[in-house]
């Protein structure tokens, strides 16, 4: 199967600002995460990502990331 690159802008609700969320991510889904811009305060962070992998693998991580409270948003 292609990889496929997808940028997205993800929205953080402040309950995550301590979680290694990205780390989370290496460690457990087949996708290469590279931050282009992200901002974070104690209210709430965001983060435009381009994420490159199988679609697959892409559908799984966006599923986990809205479970956790992550607004995700095409770019």
């Amino acid at each position: 199967m292609a990889k496929n690159s997808l940028e997205v802008e993800l929205t953080f609700p402040g309950s995550l600002k301590e979680s290694p969320i990205f780390y989370y991510i290496v460690k457990n889904f087949e996708v290469i995460p590279n931050i282009l811009e992200a901002s974070f305060s104690t209210d709430m962070g965001w983060a435009i990502v381009k994420f490159e992998g199988e679609e697959t693998e892409l559908s799984r991580l966006f599923a986990y990331l809205r479970s956790q409270g992550v607004e995700i948003s095409n770019r």
